[in-house]
């Protein structure tokens, strides 16, 4: 089993806020990220895939062909997009780095057997400093 990973990269605002609490609470607990007219980031999409190595090609997944499928499902739908509004697999979730990598997630898998590997994980970098993992649940 070889674990291989293709970079993605997208621009996307978002804003979090819980529409339960007030501005001042909201404030509290998300700070800048509450900003009423959104903030953006420039998001690093890093997805590992496994498997076996096929004996013909010499890798486990084409490459050209993961990344088609990232970005028709993925990067097309989030690029230059506002997380809150525009992006149909994330309606009516709070989008946290953490959220939207689980919905990366759930998005990618059904696309991602095609290709005779299987999904491991999806790091999403918000920043330099914060990313998130999700191995799946």
């Amino acid at each position: 089993m070889v674990y291989i990973t293709r970079r993605e990269q997208f621009n996307a605002a978002h804003k979090l806020y819980n529409p339960k609490w007030s501005e001042e609470r909201n404030n509290e607990i998300f700070g800048k990220c509450a900003n009423p007219n959104w903030h953006g980031h420039n998001y690093h999409l890093y997805v590992t895939v496994k498997g076996e190595i096929n004996p013909d090609t010499g890798y486990s997944v084409n490459l050209k062909e993961l990344s088609a499928i990232i970005r028709k499902h993925i990067i097309d739908k989030l690029d230059h997009k506002n997380l809150n509004l525009d992006v149909d697999f994330i309606k009516n979730v709070m989008p946290s780095t953490e959220n939207v990598a689980i919905a990366i997630w759930n998005e990618l898998t059904p696309h991602i057997g095609t290709l005779g590997c299987q999904l491991h994980c999806i790091k999403l970098y918000e920043t330099e400093n914060n990313y998130v993992e999700y191995f799946g649940g």
